[in-house]
């Protein structure tokens, strides 16, 4: 058992986020040093916004306009950019400036089919948050205009972009855990879930993931990602799911529930299970894969391997050293060393080198849509009580 895959590391310093000069240079041979590929947002909530920081750290990123229809919400985010953003209350306006390269879609979810459809018309790469559409009909539709664009479209699932996510992918490809026989994630809190509203007529624009209308709620929101990665490892898309959810402890008018509990079945036999509450944060986020010889356990930004039976006995000898010492947590396993940045800036890193080099993105619009259908036939297992088939229909 090689020891440098079972540990971890901190991320890389600011300086290794952003790539220097020389090396960008080298992959704009078009380019001169100085030039940076132009974006613009759309949607300045938490997520739209809070990427900002990360790009003005990227070298070949720019962020020069920004779109929202909440006032006080464009005005932080163009103050993000020291002021040198221009501010749209239109998107379709902000799509009319031929300078600008990219545009980051972060709006609600409702939204993003049609928005992502307009900024691919006028000829901008896309990086679209997830989950990537609302609705069948708005997955098919996005997918077809996307696969008939010569455009980049990433989808906003980090975690496919982070090199620790990726390792674990390697690591059960190569037989570390054995076998798969289920996956079971979690990503609970304790709280309402609500943001401030300084004004009542705003409670629906800065309040969406509350509303049908809008959300996919907490699985659209928050499964998607761990909906995003068991596809990646099982190779696959599920074949049916069940599952149940409710409006059972936050009684304040929201329509999505506050807490679900989805079974997805993968063709193999393999079972993934997902949970997410907001009355009760144990075990925060997390996503477990378990095999015959043992398990993967993945946080945010730090992941474990745990042997199983008698596997357990073969760490005694580490690295042909009979009786070396590994490095155990308590209660988690054997932590795994992989170098990575923060998974939204290597996203983002990911996205610039696809459109620099003209490769498709790993999490291009077929994995986003996949997880997409996914989180769609969650809603409708919950929504209606009852099982849900994969749609054989759709061209994906």
């Amino acid at each position: 058992m090689d020891r440098r895959n079972f540990m971890i590391k901190s991320t890389l310093a600011s300086a290794a986020l952003g790539g220097s000069t020389s090396v960008m240079a080298r992959m704009m041979p078009g380019l001169s040093p100085n030039d940076s590929i132009r974006i613009g947002i759309i949607g300045t909530g938490d997520r739209g916004s809070g990427l900002i920081p990360h790009i003005n750290k990227i070298n070949g990123l720019e962020v020069v306009a920004c779109c929202d229809i909440i006032p006080f919400r464009l005005e932080a985010a163009i103050a993000k950019t020291e002021g040198k953003a221009k501010a749209y209350k239109d998107y379709r306006k902000l799509l009319e400036d031929k300078s600008i390269d990219a545009v980051l879609v972060a709006t609600p979810f409702s939204t993003h089919s049609e928005i992502a459809i307009d900024v691919l018309d006028a000829g901008k790469h896309l990086y679209c948050e997830k989950t990537l559409a609302k609705g069948y009909d708005g997955i098919q539709n996005l997918v077809t205009k996307a696969k008939g664009s010569k455009k980049i479209v990433q989808t906003g699932h980090q975690y496919h972009s982070s090199r620790l996510y990726t390792h674990a992918i390697d690591l059960i490809s190569s037989g570390k855990i054995g076998k798969i026989t289920a996956i079971d994630c979690t990503w609970n809190r304790n709280g309402n879930w609500r943001r401030p509203v300084p004004s009542p007529e705003l409670e629906r624009a800065i309040n969406w993931r509350m509303y049908r209308e809008y959300s996919g709620g907490l699985v659209a929101e928050l499964c998607s990602h761990q909906l995003d990665f068991s596809n990646w490892v099982m190779d696959a898309t599920p074949k049916k799911v069940m599952g149940s959810g409710g409006i059972d402890y936050w009684k304040d008018g929201r329509e999505t529930f506050d807490n679900v509990h989805l079974i997805y079945t993968y063709p193999n036999g393999v079972r993934a299970k997902f949970t997410s509450l907001t009355s009760n944060a144990m075990d925060g986020y997390r996503v477990r894969v378990m095999g015959d010889k043992g398990s993967l356990v993945l946080g945010f930004s730090k992941a474990w391997f745990y042997p199983e039976g008698s596997y357990k006995k073969e760490l005694g000898n580490v690295d042909g050293v009979a009786g070396a010492t590994v490095k155990w947590e308590q209660g988690k396993g054997i932590p795994i060393e992989v170098e990575h940045a923060d998974p939204s800036a290597q996203a983002l890193m990911d996205f610039r080198d696809s459109i620099v080099n003209n490769v498709p993105p790993t999490s291009d619009i077929v994995t986003g849509a996949k997880a997409a259908v996914c989180v769609q036939m969650g809603l409708e297992a919950m929504y209606n009580e009852t099982i849900v088939s994969w749609k054989q229909d759709l061209n994906i």
